[in-house]
């Protein structure tokens, strides 16, 4: 098994669509994901997962249904499973996620938005 270390830069360069997770790493049964994200997500929820989110480039929105979270470059937080959310940004945001490889990025919500296939980078 090789180990090598991973520039997220460098793989962020590497694709433009947004909405579209690419996995990055794997440990534990979990997979380290990057997407792109600008504009509105779906509403949804996650039944068995908790999902991390790390900004790290831009400022994203997560509507909950009591409140909308603003999460800032060098923020990061984390959903329990079972609590619906919507993500959402102005302008284009580079997130890193940590979740389960089971984790469908549309949760409950299957539309044109999910991603079935992860590609590896």
């Amino acid at each position: 098994m090789e180990i090598k270390k991973v520039n997220l830069k460098e793989k962020f360069n590497t694709f433009t669509a947004h909405w579209t997770p690419k996995i990055v790493g794997e440990l534990n049964q979990q997979q380290v994901k990057i997407a792109k994200l600008k504009g509105e997500f779906v509403m949804h929820h996650h039944e068995n997962e908790d999902e991390l989110f790390l900004v790290i480039k831009g400022v994203l929105y997560i509507e909950l249904l009591d409140k909308t979270l603003e999460i800032k470059e060098g923020e990061f937080v984390i959903i329990p499973k079972g609590v619906k959310h919507k993500p959402y940004c102005t302008e284009e945001v580079e997130v890193l996620l940590f979740e389960p490889a089971s984790t469908l990025n549309t949760g409950n919500e299957i539309n044109d938005l999910t991603v079935n296939q992860l590609e590896k980078l």
